[in-house]
C-alpha cells in the first residue's frame, strides 16, 4: 500500500488485510472508463449504503431507548446523507486520495459532496469486505458518532420545509418553491434541489432522494432567514 493510503486507513481507522479494497474505493467511474482493467468503486459504494445504514440503525436504537420510530428514522437520515457524509468525508481528506478522470477533476470532482458521500460509503464497503461485521460497526461508530451527537440539538428541526414555509410567510409574506433536478442511473439517483423564497435563492441541497435534498436545502434558507432577521432586528434597535 502507498503511504498515501497507508495514512488515509489510519484517518480511518482500519489497517487493510487486503489491501486493494481501500485502493478500489478510491477509483471513482470517471477514472475507470479512462483506464482499462480497473474496477470502479461503485459496487463497494452500493455494499458500503447498506452497512452504513444498518450500523447507524442500530447505534441510534441502542443510544436512545426513549425514541419511537419516527424519531430514530429523523436521527438516522440526519446523519445518512450527503450533505453529511461528504462532511466526514472532507475531514479525512478522502478528496486528496481520489482517483478521477481528467475531466472531473478539472471540473472539481475532489471537493463534490456527491463524490465524497460515495467515495466514503466504498470506503465502509471495502472495510466491511476486509474485516467483517463487527470491526466495520466499531469503524462507523468511531466516524459518525460525533455527527450523531451534533444532530440529537436539531431533532425538533428536522421539518425544515414546514418551517420554512412558516417563516417565510412570518418574515416575507413571500412563496416557498422548490427545483430539483437529478443525475445517475435509476437505481442510484442524486437528487440536487435549490430553494427560492420569491425570486431570491436561499438554499441548496442534495441527497438520495428528492426529499432529503429538499430538506437539506430548507434547512439552510430557514438559517439564512433567521440570520437576515437577527440582523434587521439589531440594527432597529441600534
Amino acid at each position: 500500500m502507498s503511504n498515501l493510503l497507508e495514512s488515509l486507513a489510519e484517518r480511518i481507522g482500519h489497517r487493510f488485510a487486503d489491501e486493494t479494497l481501500l485502493a478500489t474505493a478510491m477509483r471513482h467511474r470517471s477514472w475507470t472508463s479512462e483506464n482499462d482493467g480497473f474496477e470502479s468503486n461503485e459496487r463497494l459504494e452500493f455494499l458500503g449504503d447498506a452497512v452504513l445504514g444498518w450500523v447507524v440503525a442500530d447505534i441510534v436504537y441502542q443510544r436512545h431507548a426513549e425514541f419511537q420510530e419516527g424519531k430514530l428514522t429523523d436521527l438516522r437520515k440526519s446523519v445518512v446523507n450527503a450533505n453529511a457524509l461528504g462532511a466526514i468525508a472532507t475531514d479525512l481528506n478522502l478528496g486528496d486520495h481520489l482517483l478521477l478522470g481528467k475531466g472531473e477533476d478539472a471540473a472539481g470532482g475532489r471537493e463534490k459532496t456527491s463524490i465524497l458521500s460515495d467515495a466514503l460509503e466504498a470506503v465502509i464497503g471495502a472495510v466491511y469486505l476486509d474485516a467483517g461485521a463487527v470491526v466495520t460497526h466499531h469503524v462507523v461508530t468511531q466516524l459518525m458518532s460525533h455527527a450523531i451527537d451534533n444532530a440529537m440539538g436539531g431533532l425538533d428541526r428536522l421539518d425544515a420545509k414546514t418551517r420554512l414555509q412558516e417563516l417565510a410567510s412570518k418574515l416575507l409574506e413571500e412563496h416557498v418553491h422548490y427545483r430539483v433536478t437529478d443525475e445517475g442511473p435509476d437505481h442510484e439517483k442524486t437528487f440536487f434541489a435549490t430553494v427560492y423564497v420569491g425570486e431570491r435563492e436561499m438554499g441548496s441541497g442534495e441527497g438520495r432522494s428528492k426529499k432529503v435534498a429538499e430538506q437539506l436545502a430548507a434547512e439552510i434558507a430557514c438559517e439564512r432567514l433567521h440570520r437576515e432577521h437577527d440582523n434587521d432586528m439589531n440594527t432597529k434597535n441600534n
